[in-house]
């Protein structure tokens, strides 16, 4: 008796699900609102507030925060940041007296960050020319029912790329 040693075939190639019609005009859509939308967003915020969009982002979602307090890990997830990421940004707006971290005094293996009262002075004094750069281009341009639907299918759309994100 012999031995086959010939190589079993090769299975057959998956084509790619190409984008199609539609599907290609929403993600070509998509990606031009991506490439512009942050950047101008950006510039906006370093113009009016002397801040980048992160620094911002920290500072809105520790004033949203019961007593402006929250670990820096939760913070991180909130803000689709790594921690070590998150960490540089925390540590500049700590230069800037705008937060501060401390230990959790419930479980020291946790970092708080605490956004100061100049910091959410600095959040105030930028929101209202942030908010009238958001409404303009983003909200404003959609009906309301556009912008009714534009939540759940972003949050579907989130969902997808966190999952994706996950499972790496």
């Amino acid at each position: 008796m012999t031995k086959n040693t010939a190589e079993p075939p090769a299975p057959a190639a998956v084509e790619p699900r190409w984008l199609r019609g539609g599907e290609l005009a929403a993600w070509m859509s998509m990606a031009r609102v991506m490439a512009r939308l942050l950047p101008a967003l950006e510039r906006e915020l370093e113009r009016d507030a002397d801040l980048n969009w992160m620094e911002y982002h920290v500072l809105a979602m520790l004033s949203e925060q019961e007593g402006h307090i929250i670990r820096m890990s939760v913070l991180a997830d909130r803000a689709s940041s790594s921690l070590s990421r998150l960490s540089h940004v925390v540590r500049r707006l700590e230069h800037q007296g705008f937060v501060r971290r401390e230990p959790d005094p419930g479980d020291g293996r946790y970092t708080l960050a605490i956004l100061t009262p100049e910091g959410y002075e600095k959040l105030v004094a930028s929101a209202p020319a942030h908010v009238e750069t958001v409404r303009r281009m983003v909200l404003d341009p959609l009906d309301p029912g556009e912008l009714e639907s534009l939540k759940p299918v972003l949050d579907r759309i989130y969902e997808a790329v966190d999952a994706a994100e996950r499972g790496r």
